[in-house]
């Protein structure tokens, strides 16, 4: 067992890393930690925390030769404070490895993982286990509305993480998953993603075949069968098995009755019998999928229908999924972290079903590492189709990426055009504004999908609404 009292984290500023250090205070210990990027609102959030953040990384940073060393998984082995720890003999740790040593201890550990849906389903499946009052911890990779924060630490045995794909350290190329310890876990669908360390769908698959396979015989899978390539790896499974989706096998299945701008309700079928009809703030029917694999497991861990329906209906969803950032002038601006072709077309399409009789604007900003290069070039023309008008922002950072590996926002253009749309590329963020300030009308929908800060264009789009109005 650990006997840490001094802990410092460098790259204290990602979301994962800002939300452990959170974790570590409240445990009691004593944290310091480093970053270059240093602003809001991570920032406000560690100085909320009383954590000690130092701008810059630096070899003074760690002369204090804290007990332990927590390494982000963007530093790089040539840091400053990274060289000093290894030149020092100081005990230094991932992140994911630290979070599993610490907090995963003597819980239960639920992993909610996949390429689409993972923090709405921890959100959920966090929000339906705290409602049945059985009090878990959870750390998820957004900020639940209903907790107002992306971490809990609670008494209950369960500890419902979301389990991220991406790769853990400099010195660790295992996805963070794999750290952690899944006795119950679910798959909601695999995808070719993270173009800068997967070289194949093939690599990521087999990724997901690990994690399956160090879940115990008494724990669980569940997974959302619609998808092939996670029907394909079930069979590693070596526990009980729980199923989900809108397929035919599918154990437990579900359909939409009504979507309007209220909400939706649905109905669910377990094994081709009725379970139970529900209603929910959030809509679509990727989130009823979300939905479906934590109604399974929920019913699986014991959790009555009644605490699953009240906590269904009074989950309000998670902030940039489908958030509503401000009305102007009856004009809805939306704020949802959509990135893959897959989501995009997800969300688009359940948005334009709840507002069915509005028109839908379409902003999207190529920034993950797979966007902005070809590899979804085709993906990327044909997952506007259920937009009425259509906006691809600046690629981002295109220095970063070799021109012939680059995505050229031209011949996206040219395929979202030729299915009769209107398509635009403007030149910044601050051009993206003026034409929808100028352009929009009262009663549109304008849904803006970026997983970054997009320049501020939610609060200055709707600052611009106002003015037009005066």
């Amino acid at each position: 067992m650990h006997n840490y009292k001094k802990i410092h984290l460098t790259g204290i500023c990602g979301t994962a890393m800002g939300s452990f250090a959170g974790m570590l205070k409240e445990k009691g210990f004593d944290v310091t930690g480093s970053d270059q990027n240093v602003y809001p609102p991570m920032s406000d959030q560690l100085k909320r925390l009383g954590i000690h953040l130092l701008e810059g990384y630096k070899e003074e940073n760690v002369a204090y030769n804290p007990d332990l060393v927590i390494v982000g998984n963007t530093t790089k082995r040539d840091n400053p404070e990274v060289k000093y720890v290894f030149e020092k003999g100081l005990k230094y740790m991932s992140f994911p490895a630290a979070f599993a040593e610490i907090c995963l201890k003597d819980k239960t550990s639920i992993v909610v993982s996949g390429t689409h849906g993972k923090s709405t389903l921890t959100s959920l499946m966090a929000w339906i286990l705290d409602y049945a009052g059985t009090s878990p911890s959870f750390f998820v990779g957004g900020i639940p509305k209903n907790f107002e924060k992306s971490y809990k630490l609670a008494s209950g045995n369960y500890f419902v993480s979301e389990g991220d794909e991406y790769d853990t350290a400099f010195f660790d190329k295992r996805p963070k998953f794999l750290h952690y310890q899944p006795y119950h876990t679910i798959i909601t669908s695999i995808e070719y993603d993270h173009a800068d360390i997967y070289q194949s769908l093939a690599q990521i698959i087999r990724e997901f075949e690990n994690l399956i396979e160090l879940i115990p015989k008494e724990g669980s899978l569940t997974v959302c069968v619609d998808c092939n390539n996670v029907r394909d790896i079930i069979k590693k499974a070596n526990c009980a098995v729980d199923t989900y989706g809108f397929s035919k096998d599918a154990k437990w299945s579900g359909s939409i009755q009504k979507i309007d701008e209220e909400g939706m309700e649905f109905s669910v079928t377990y094994q081709g019998n009725a379970f139970g009809t529900f209603s929910s703030s959030i809509v679509g029917e990727h989130n009823l999928l979300n939905m479906l694999g934590a109604i399974a497991l929920a019913n699986r861990l014991g959790i009555s229908l009644e605490s699953i329906r009240g906590a269904l209906k009074t989950f309000t969803g998670v902030k940039r999924r489908q958030e509503i950032r401000g009305i102007v002038n009856d004009i809805i601006v939306i704020d949802d972290f959509a990135h893959h072709p897959t989501a995009i077309e997800e969300t688009i399409k359940a948005i334009k079903r709840r507002y069915s009789k509005r028109k839908v604007w379409a902003i999207f900003e190529p920034r993950t590492n797979s966007t902005r290069r070809n590899i979804f070039e085709k993906e990327l023309g044909t997952c506007f189709v259920h937009a009425d008008e259509v906006i691809i922002a600046p690629v981002f950072r295109p220095e970063a990426i070799k021109e012939e590996e680059r995505l050229n926002v031209d011949t996206v253009l040219k395929k979202i055009r030729e299915q009769g749309k209107q398509a635009h590329y403007p030149a910044s963020v601050t051009a993206i504004i003026e034409k929808l300030s100028r352009e929009t009308r009262k009663g549109d929908v304008i849904l803006i999908m970026s997983n970054g800060g997009f320049e501020n264009i939610h609060e200055r789009l709707l600052t611009a609404l106002k003015a037009t109005m005066k």
